[in-house]
């Protein structure tokens, strides 16, 4: 069984669905038609559920939507045939070390690529993660990437007010944190924005961060947002004004990359 396969049944309604994850996700969906147009070929990375897939293709936009857990595949796939999608979703069950290795053939080349909600966290191989994404995209394609960041404040006030300091700044450690999925425990990085930049640079081109989930707490203190949801709406409209000022702080960022252009092309 993969780890992540654990967290497959309850996923949309411990996070999906919940009034924290709308407002994340509504924020990422906010910014994603500013570079992915219908009639284009997105590869997902990392697709979870599906929820992201299913959006875009109700858009006009193709997608190919792979995970390393099998069981997500398959909760995606479901997603899609309800949505009578499946002409637009092809779903494909495939893991980092398959896209670092090019084990696994995929359909390319894709006019843009997504992974959203700490998908990335799951590897440290970036530079051969990016070199790998450079032959499966078209000049000019653009990289939405939604790690989760080495600074949230939220979770290191949270920690420090439980005495927790060693996990209020985990995410700070030059070692990997261990994360609990289902019986199994696996290594988290929790790289800074600038270290993605530079790990991609030499494939893709920087755009621009914002900043994602500052004010908003992280997806386990999510309990808190029913219970004073103007405040929190207020906080999250401060934060989506300001997300380009605050870049990579906050519990995820959201990095925009792309694959450079021909000269001939410009």
């Amino acid at each position: 069984m993969f780890p992540f396969d654990a967290f497959a049944p309850t996923y949309d309604a411990d996070f999906t669905h919940t009034p924290l994850g709308q407002m994340l996700r509504q924020r990422v969906w906010q910014i994603l038609p500013h570079y992915f147009r219908p009639g284009q070929h997105i590869l997902e990375l990392a697709c979870g559920t599906g929820e992201d897939a299913i959006w875009l293709a109700q858009r006009g936009l193709r997608v190919t939507a792979v995970d390393g857990s099998p069981a997500m595949c398959r909760q995606t796939a479901a997603k899609a045939q309800q949505s009578n999608l499946v002409n637009r979703i092809q779903v494909q069950t495939v893991t980092w070390q398959d896209l670092i290795a090019q084990t696994v053939p995929l359909p390319g080349p894709f006019d843009g690529i997504l992974s959203n909600f700490g998908g990335l966290n799951a590897t440290h191989d970036w530079a051969a993660l990016a070199r790998a994404l450079s032959q499966l995209v078209r000049p000019g394609a653009y990289l939405i990437l939604v790690p989760m960041g080495p600074f949230c404040p939220w979770e290191i006030a949270w920690h420090l007010l439980h005495g927790q300091p060693r996990v209020a700044f985990r995410r700070r450690q030059h070692t990997p944190a261990l994360a609990q999925i289902g019986s199994t425990q696996i290594p988290v990085w929790y790289p800074s924005w600038r270290t993605l930049r530079q790990q991609f640079s030499p494939w893709f081109r920087y755009r621009r961060t914002f900043s994602l989930g500052l004010w908003l707490p992280p997806s386990y203190l999510g309990h808190l947002v029913p219970r004073w949801p103007r405040f929190f709406a207020a906080l999250n409209r401060l934060e989506s004004a300001a997300a380009r000022l605050t870049a990579g702080i906050g519990d995820h960022y959201i990095l925009v990359l792309q694959a450079p252009t021909p000269p001939h092309a410009l």
